[in-house]
């Protein structure tokens, strides 16, 4: 199995304010887009990134060829427990995971 990094061109996550995260998966092709898609489910998701599943957002863009998901941040952002202050560190988690 391929992992999400090795497939997408681009992980990226960022801030969305400072209650959400979101994390960009940039596929490059329409090909890469699909495969992504079907191969990430909120279930699996959800699991590495430590939230209930119903709490995560999810875009499919294939126009673009990009999976948005959007999170509750779990400390706000800026506060004295926030270890990510802009949020960077979310992407590394998805970047690992492996596709079905």
């Amino acid at each position: 199995m391929a992992k999400l990094g090795d497939v997408a061109q681009k992980v990226r996550s960022k801030n969305a304010g400072p209650f959400w995260v979101t994390i960009d998966i940039f596929c490059g092709t329409e090909a890469v887009f699909h495969r992504v898609e079907s191969g990430l489910s909120t279930e699996a998701l959800a699991k590495v990134l430590g939230q209930p599943s119903q709490l995560l957002k999810r875009f499919a863009m294939p126009d673009l060829n990009v999976v948005k998901i959007s999170l509750p941040r779990p400390q706000i952002q800026g506060s004295r427990l926030d270890r990510d202050m802009h949020g960077a560190q979310w992407a590394v988690l998805l970047a690992e995971m492996e596709l079905r």
